[in-house]
């Protein structure tokens, strides 16, 4: 999503070496690691596990009051080496129950009774349960590791009509509904339960399922959702299904409902009652689905993997009154290419993507909600930001909830690198100003500081513009190639599992053959502000010198841009290696045979917290 007690640490710490550093290692991580379900090589350990569920739902949505009823059958196999003596669920929808605890203020109108679950039973046996907030536990007969434990739910709440925070009613005809099933929470070896209530803040943390889900809505609406469509033959007319075929077959852009469409209607075979919309999805942590009667479709497909063939299709749904989405589908299809071949170069998992109008900026497996924005380059920062966590947090399952820089730091960066790719004359900063102002004061906390644990402002820094800059400081210390490799293994390693901190950092110093401890200590764990000057300049004849001084504690790299009195420029880059064994100063030497003006320190993405000292004036 892009957005407008700190850890207690078992420290090990080599005397002499930065470059032998041992990072930190909470208790519970030290535990993963002692058990064998994680490793020091940035591999899952040979005892590592985590568990999943296959989900058959079926819903029925009635737009006209909003109110949701489902029904799902789930079965839950427990990998893990532990005996469960309890389930617990995630009531998402909660978040709009009266009482419930929030960090986001909503609308009166919208707190509710939120999620009722009508009947709960495992095979014959009814079950009793118990709800806090979003959590409901449930008691069972205990399940041994290995075992699996079926569970049928009957459940319904109404939709939020207003308060639109991730899910909801987008107008009056459109709908947005993500989160609507009671689902079964993460298990796993370094918390056990996920008990972090959903607060409307933080994001989630699901296991990677199955889930087979039938739509019931009226036959008026178009329903797009996660997963592939398996019943399109039984919905869609002939003319349309020709439409879908071509744009998931060719490279060129596609009408598939444009306005002459709407009018016409027909494009449903049943065009009264109801229909039922099938969809499918295997291996994935989510499925939402959205619904309008009065949005265009426009669509395409590219080839994402060259080596196979495979093909992605995507989709821009949108109100044609809001004409900043007329360049959705080109942006996000650009997007797309710009994942699987430029960054991060890794083929686009998915079958499809589909970007929807709606009244936020949040991302799903194969889903965008975003809201319509005026500014061109905003338009296109937001869909390349919310397709890129296609990557992180979805194909690989991060824990949001406590790691939101594990995968909003990824989002950033690649908005920052995409955007230009899609549009050259935009330069992305985003968060990198606010940065700069907020360093060294009470609200600048390390990035591991547990998200649950941060709010606002905090939040945000630690979140987004921080941690990306640190991601792409290191792309720059090791160059293209060895970054990739660095970045590739960490993909290959927890794609489908559910990495923590200590899971990545391993997994980049291994890849990279590099021990990066020295910046993943400074950047991310350690307190410090980003601070350069230019404190001194010298040399005779054409041989110059700078001198550039670290007063701050963040390792940056060093831009330096020399403007000659004749009008040119000349310039002069220094990755962050220099200040790997813990130089405090650095001389850079260069050659100038003509007349100096000024030297500028600092680029686009380097903050400075006291940047009056970043130019030297030549006398």
């Amino acid at each position: 999503m892009r957005m407008n007690k700190i850890f207690l640490l078992c420290c090990l710490f080599a005397a002499d070496n930065l470059l032998a550093q041992q990072l930190p290692v909470p208790a519970n991580i030290a535990n993963a690691f002692e058990t064998g379900t994680r490793s020091k090589d940035g591999k899952p350990g040979k005892n590592y596990w985590q568990n999943t569920a296959t989900y058959d739902i079926n819903v029925n949505f009635d737009p006209a009051t909003r109110l949701l009823a489902g029904s799902e059958t789930i079965r839950y196999k427990n990998n893990s080496s532990d005996t469960l003596k309890e389930i617990l669920f995630k009531l998402y929808p909660n978040l709009y129950k009266k009482g419930s605890p929030r960090l986001q203020p909503i609308q009166p109108e919208d707190a509710g009774d939120g999620v009722t679950v009508k009947t709960i039973s495992s095979g014959a046996q009814s079950l009793s349960y118990r709800t806090s907030g979003t959590n409901m536990s449930v008691k069972i007969k205990p399940l041994a590791p290995g075992g699996e434990i079926p569970f049928d739910i009957s459940f319904e709440y109404i939709l939020n009509k207003t308060s639109h925070m991730r899910t909801g009613e987008v107008d009056s005809g459109s709908y947005f509904i993500a989160y609507y099933f009671p689902r079964i929470a993460v298990y796993d070896d370094i918390d056990g339960w996920n008990r972090n209530p959903y607060l409307g803040t933080q994001e989630f943390y699901n296991d990677f399922c199955d889930f087979k889900t039938a739509i019931t809505v009226p036959a008026k609406y178009i329903v797009w959702a996660t997963g592939d469509h398996t019943n399109s033959s039984d919905i869609f007319s002939p003319k349309y299904q020709q439409r879908i075929r071509e744009a998931e077959t060719k490279d060129g852009y596609v009408d598939i409902i444009d306005s002459a469409d709407l009018a016409a209607g027909g494009i449903t075979k049943n065009t009264t009652g109801n229909n039922t919309w099938i969809f499918e999805s295997k291996n994935v942590t989510d499925a939402v689905f959205a619904l309008s009667d009065h949005y265009l479709w426009q669509s395409s497909s590219l080839v994402v993997d060259k080596s196979t063939g495979r093909r992605t299709r995507v989709d821009a749904v949108f109100n044609p009154q809001h004409k900043d989405y007329f360049h959705v589908v080109s942006d996000a299809r650009k997007t797309v290419d710009a994942m699987s071949y430029r960054f991060p170069k890794w083929p686009f998992p998915y079958n499809h993507e589909t970007v929807f109008d709606g009244l936020d900026q949040m991302e799903y497996p194969m889903m965008v909600n975003d809201n319509p924005v005026e500014d061109r380059a905003e338009s296109i920062e937001l869909t390349d930001h919310e397709i890129f966590h296609t990557m992180f947090p979805f194909y690989m399952g991060i824990n949001e909830t406590k790691y939101g820089w594990m995968d909003e730091g990824w989002a950033t960066l690649g908005e920052w690198l995409i955007s230009p790719m899609i549009d050259s004359s935009i330069v992305d900063l985003y968060g990198v100003a606010p940065y700069a102002r907020s360093a060294g004061t009470e609200i600048d906390l390390p990035i591991t500081t547990l998200t649950t644990q941060e709010y606002g402002t905090s939040m945000f820094l630690n979140s987004y513009p921080k941690p990306a800059m640190g991601y792409l400081y290191v792309k720059d210390l090791l160059g293209e190639d060895l970054f990739y490799k660095a970045l590739h293994t960490y993909i290959r390693n927890w794609n489908g599992k559910h990495p923590v901190p200590q899971d990545f950092f391993n997994s980049m110093n291994a890849g990279s053959g590099r021990n990066l401890n020295w910046f993943w200590k400074r950047w991310f764990y350690e307190d410090g502000v980003p601070d350069m000057a230019i404190t001194k300049f010298n040399g005779s004849g054409a041989n110059k010198q700078v001198v550039v001084e670290a007063q701050g504690v963040k390792p940056l790299p060093i831009d330096l841009t020399i403007f000659y009195k004749d009008g040119t420029q000349q310039a002069i880059h220094r990755t962050i290696a220099v200040w790997e064994k813990g130089a405090k100063s650095v001389t850079i030497p260069f050659k100038a045979t003509k007349a100096i003006e000024k030297i500028v320190l600092g680029s686009a993405h380097t903050p400075d917290s006291n940047p009056k000292d970043n130019v030297w004036v030549v006398k």
